[in-house]
């Protein structure tokens, strides 16, 4: 494998960070439209321009891959005087994990109240601002206050989750763990207006561990939300508060009431959960995939919430430990659907620094548990002829392996999601390192060190891929099984916690407080 050793001599030392917000977001946090993988029908919604991003994922998929966009920029400045490429900028506040995601001439992000737009609105709210495509001017801003049971972690966070954007409505996940339905335009007041919003602490009595910020999904009249359940540690004595609480929901887009709820992870979530949902069609039935607090990813029914499969995505002698010290990961990051197979990596708290991991695809035709048996990981063994493994990344290496390479783990702990194309998958991992995969049989063909923390994931557009850093760059690499490197960019204006994303021929760079609109000029 082409820079394998050369990549792995080191073991990158997370820097800590205060607060668990995931990208995934968020961490999958968004990226761009990709055509049809799932059978039955378009994995995008219909109504909405083939070259907008409408939600995290930017398809129902939550594949990060752009098929239509080119002559995307490999090369920009963004040094005052000395701009190159830059279409507009945008201040937002001065965290921010939310978005951007672009539907109708509008792009939506989510952030917090550091930089205010209002002056009147002070103090700490989560904020979802709107500002119009074309030329980068703000629109408007719902303020989102903060009930005093919110962990403290949280209230200077903003609002975490990327929208999703249906026809004349948006919905997200304040960070008071609710969700929301507000209309797209405003009235020229400056101030969303809200239809619904579901309470979940309120109404489903929901405890969420530190932070709300699942990307929802929106599929005919409902709407799929992870509800972000899970441990009360402050006191020092770990418990769940609400095991039997939902997990996953399902509320009909109109309304705001609940369609249907699974708890399925109950008392085995090990700490929080913050998975956003994908959806497929798998011989002509629609599905909605979930990944669980407790390590399992999980589908069921869009319209019923009945079970169709399970997948244990821990090897069976893996073990949990408080403060990340364990082997046994839960789910963070957001499963990719592509070609009626899905794909999984699991992580944990990035403040918990890096750890051994595990990357999954599944057969999502199958139903029941589709796990590996026996922590056989071997798909064609005869244990595994019900399995649904296709093939595992992962787990640690040999001692002497280890010692040859600088590193314990084939594959370490991500939040992020993958991004594939062309037979071709790239994900990253928490510590810094960019894989790139076979997606039908799971061999490695390169591995490349950015040398700096990865929350967010890689978007595939115009034959490369860019991936943000907690360092603030943007690394662009060609797409293929052979690594080559065509640039890094120092973005000079914080770090970045999101994906670039792609739409309308335009890329988008967030860092902690700017949007950056980049063209080639």
């Amino acid at each position: 494998m082409e820079g394998l050793r050369s990549n792995f001599r080191r073991e990158i030392v997370l820097r800590k960070l205060p607060i668990i917000v995931f990208l995934v977001t968020i961490s999958f946090a968004c990226c761009t439209l990709t055509t049809s993988n799932v059978s039955g029908r378009a994995d995008a919604p219909a109504d909405n321009a083939k070259d907008d991003c409408p939600m995290g994922g930017c398809s129902w998929s939550r594949n990060p891959v752009n098929t239509h966009a080119k002559n995307i920029p490999v090369e920009w400045s963004t040094e005052p005087g000395k701009q190159k490429n830059i279409k507009w900028m945008a201040r937002i506040g001065k965290v921010s994990y939310g978005g951007p995601v672009i539907a109708g001439g509008k792009i939506f992000v989510g952030t917090n109240n550091d930089a205010p737009r209002d002056p009147a609105v002070k103090g700490e709210h989560g904020i979802l601002m709107c500002f119009r495509e074309n030329d980068g001017q703000f629109l408007w801003q719902a303020v989102h206050d903060l009930p005093a049971t919110i962990d403290q972690e949280a209230r200077s966070q903003g609002i975490p989750s990327s929208p999703a954007v249906d026809a004349h409505r948006l919905y997200y996940v304040s960070n008071a763990c609710d969700i929301v339905c507000a209309e797209v335009d405003a009235d020229g007041d400056k101030k969303g207006h809200i239809s619904w919003r579901l309470d979940m602490m309120k109404e489903l009595n929901v405890f969420p561990h530190k932070m709300s910020n699942c990307s929802p999904l929106v599929a005919g009249d409902l709407v799929f939300a992870c509800t972000s359940n899970g441990v009360d540690n402050r006191d020092g004595d770990a418990k769940i508060p609400s095991p039997e609480a939902p997990s996953f929901i399902a509320i009909n887009k109109n309304t705001g009431k609940l369609a249907w709820q699974n708890n399925s992870p109950g008392k085995n979530i090990m700490l929080g959960q913050w998975s956003s949902p994908a959806y497929a069609v798998v011989n002509g039935k629609a599905q909605v995939i979930f990944g669980g607090g407790d390590g399992w990813l999980r589908a069921f029914e869009a319209e019923t919430g009945k079970p169709i499969w399970t997948f244990d995505c821990n090897p069976k002698a893996s073990e949990y430990k408080e403060g990340g010290r364990g082997t046994k990961n839960y789910i963070v990051s957001t499963p990719v659907v592509y070609e009626n197979k899905v794909y999984i990596g699991v992580g944990q708290d990035p403040e918990f620094g890096p750890g051994v991991g595990h990357l999954w695809c599944v057969d999502i035709a199958k139903t029941g548990d589709l796990s590996p048996v026996n922590d056989n990981f071997d798909p064609k063994a005869p244990e595994n002829q019900k399995s649904g493994l296709v093939w595992h990344y992962g787990g640690a290496y040999d001692d002497a392996t280890a010692d040859k390479v600088g590193r314990k783990y084939v594959f370490g702990r991500t939040i992020g999601s993958c991004a594939i194309h062309d037979g071709l998958l790239y994900v990253a991992e928490l510590a810094g390192f960019l894989h790139c995969l076979d997606a039908k049989t799971g061999q490695p063909y390169w591995v490349y060190d950015t040398k700096a923390e990865i929350w967010g994931s890689p978007l595939w557009v115009d034959g490369k891929v860019y991936i943000g850093t907690g360092d603030g760059d943007v690394h662009i690499l060609e797409h293929g099984k052979t690594m080559k490197l065509r640039g890094k960019v120092e973005m000079n204006d914080g770090q970045i916690f999101s994906t670039p994303v792609v739409a309308n021929g335009v890329l988008y760079v967030m860092t902690m407080k700017s949007l950056w609109a980049i063209v080639n000029k």
